[in-house]
């Protein structure tokens, strides 16, 4: 008896495990299966079987408690005080815009994943590369618009031709709270044996709504000096690749996923470009490799004692611009009819990736 108790839940769990997945890969960032079935496997390690199978209920649409608890049969308060459990750990949102008590499931990547630094250890760090290293990159990398978009190195760039969802300068200014936690990325890449040169605690969000300070949050004037720092580093500048944004992930192109889409899985659109792409003057140029250092996307490379661009692969960071010692690598603007604007907001964004993905008309 209690063994086929035992073996009746297991099944429901299973089942609760399958109908999140499954609403996981109908949001606009995709999850998709595996064929060892790899992304249960993470699931499993995140979420527990209760989270499971309120998460499960959940979509793409923000959606009232009562609304929620009506349909997976709870109390309204029973149902807003698991919810509100699981937004700590990124699993689910809340519509912080409106004030209202509304909720929709959060994707895997760009969503939960990141959140999950405390529970990042070795078991979940090789789950993760061999989902990514086995379809899991390519389905959620290849459909576009990218996730991220690259922001170039302000000290790159010439301010005339700066656009205003690219002057992370100024965007920065107009905030007010600053927070600064570890990459998930060098973090997990540490669990699985990499060694990175480049520091963890890299990734900065910001916002113009007030709130009582937490762990991590930093000042204006930090988060601005941060920013110089880490160019110098040369680390990239990505950010959700809509028109206004409030997260700057600094990303290398030995850890970070969205740049291994590229180093790694050949997914050669894994990042939108800048609307900039670097050149180096031969005359100038004296072979040093620096800029070939600093490119995180390999495209840069030794031709008869001098670096060469390949404008194809090229980004638009400008990290090759910051690092020359003897001013050879420069930014330039995108021609015209090869400016591509970000969506406008996230809402936007979705729809397009739903409708490239075949998800909607």
């Amino acid at each position: 008896m209690i063994t086929s108790e035992i073996s009746e839940q297991q099944a429901k769990d299973n089942e609760a495990y399958e109908r999140l997945a499954e609403a996981l890969d109908k949001l606009p960032n995709g999850f998709p299966q595996t064929p060892a079935r790899l992304d249960l496997k993470i699931l499993k390690k995140i979420f527990s079987p209760e989270e499971t199978a309120l998460a499960g209920q959940l979509s793409g649409h923000w959606e009232d408690v009562e609304e929620i608890a009506k349909r997976i049969g709870l109390t309204a308060e029973d149902t807003a005080k698991k919810l509100a459990a699981m937004v700590p750990r990124g699993m689910v949102r809340l519509d912080q815009q409106t004030g209202a008590s509304r909720y929709r499931l959060a994707p895997f990547l760009v969503g939960f994943y990141e959140a999950q630094l405390k529970l990042m250890d070795h078991e979940l760090a090789h789950l993760v590369e061999d989902y990514f290293a086995n379809g899991g990159a390519a389905g959620i990398m290849k459909p576009e618009p990218a996730h991220h978009r690259v922001i170039p190195a302000q000290q790159a760039v010439k301010s005339e031709w700066i656009l205003p969802y690219d002057d992370v300068r100024a965007i920065l200014q107009s905030a007010k709270v600053f927070h600064i936690q570890d990459c998930i990325c060098r973090v997990q890449q540490a669990q699985i044996g990499h060694k990175c040169e480049f520091p963890a605690n890299t990734c900065l969000s910001f916002s113009n709504l007030e709130r009582p300070p937490v762990p991590g949050d930093i000042t204006q004037a930090e988060a601005l000096a941060l920013l110089d720092k880490l160019e110098e580093a040369g680390l990239v500048h990505a950010v959700s690749n809509i028109m206004s944004f409030g997260y700057i992930c600094n990303c290398c192109g030995c850890c970070c996923a969205i740049l291994r889409g590229i180093t790694v899985w050949g997914i050669e659109k894994s990042v939108a470009a800048a609307n900039y792409y670097a050149d180096i003057d031969p005359a100038l140029c004296v072979g040093c490799g620096i800029c070939r250092d600093r490119c995180q996307v390999h495209a840069i490379a030794n031709q008869d004692g001098v670096s060469v661009v390949t404008r194809e692969k090229c980004i638009g960071c400008g990290l090759c611009v910051t690092g020359c010692p003897n001013s050879a690598a420069i930014l330039n603007k995108k021609p015209e009819a090869e400016i591509v604007t970000p969506p406008a907001d996230f809402a936007t964004w979705e729809h397009a990736r739903l409708h490239n993905r075949g998800l909607v008309d």
